[in-house]
C-alpha cells in the first residue's frame, strides 16, 4: 500500500487487470467485490494476466503488470490461496497496454450482466473512488486518468456467475 501510495511515476487504481487483445481489461473495485474471480475466469477464457490487486498507469495511461499470485479467497474466514496465473491456463503479461475496456461491476448472487456506458464524467469518478494516491496528488491522479480512459469504453452493471460475464466482456472488448 505504500508503494502504491507514494510512486512518483506511476498511479495505482485498486482494480483487477487482463489483457486481450493488444489492449487491458480494467475491473476496479472494492476487497470481496469479486475481481480475483473474474480475473481467474478471464483467464481461463485465455485473456493474459496483469493482476487481482492493481491497475498501474504510466504517464500515457497504459497499463502495466503487476502479477502476483491471485489471492482468491476461502470460506469461513480461512486464509486465501494464492494461485499463479499459469495454474488458470494463463500467461502473465510483460508490455504495458492501453486501456480498451472498464468494467464497473460487482458479484451479486443471481444478478446478470447487463452494462450500461458511464459518461466519460462518471468512468474518471468510478476509477476514482479506488485510485490510491487520489488525496495526495488529485490533479495528477485526474490527469493520468483521463489519459488511460481517452480511448476505452467505461461500463457498469451488477453481475453474476464470472465465466458467463467473462466471455461477454472479452466479446464486447473483441467487437471494439
Amino acid at each position: 500500500l505504500y508503494t502504491a501510495e507514494m510512486a512518483p511515476n506511476r498511479l495505482f487504481v485498486h482494480a483487477g487487470v487482463v489483457g486481450w487483445q493488444g489492449r487491458a481489461i480494467l475491473l476496479p473495485g472494492r476487497s470481496h467485490s469479486g475481481k480475483s474471480t473474474l480475473v481467474a475466469a478471464l483467464l481461463l477464457a485465455g485473456a493474459t494476466y496483469y493482476s487481482d490487486e492493481y491497475a498501474v498507469l504510466d504517464a500515457r495511461g497504459r497499463v502495466h503488470p503487476f502479477a502476483k499470485p491471485l489471492s482468491l479467497r476461502q470460506p469461513a474466514g480461512e486464509p486465501p490461496h494464492r494461485i499463479p496465473a499459469e495454474a488458470w491456463g494463463g500467461r502473465a503479461g510483460v508490455d504495458p497496454l492501453p486501456v480498451g475496456l472498464v468494467a464497473v461491476t460487482e458479484y451479486q448472487p443471481g444478478k446478470r450482466w447487463r452494462p450500461r456506458p458511464l459518461s466519460p464524467g462518471r468512468a474518471v469518478l468510478a476509477l476514482l473512488a479506488h485510485t490510491v494516491p487520489a488525496r495526495r496528488r488529485p490533479a495528477a491522479a485526474l490527469a493520468r486518468l483521463r489519459r488511460a480512459l481517452a480511448d476505452a469504453r467505461v461500463v457498469t452493471s451488477l453481475r453474476g456467475d464470472a465465466e458467463e460475464t467473462a466471455a461477454r466482456l472479452l466479446a464486447s472488448l473483441a467487437g471494439v
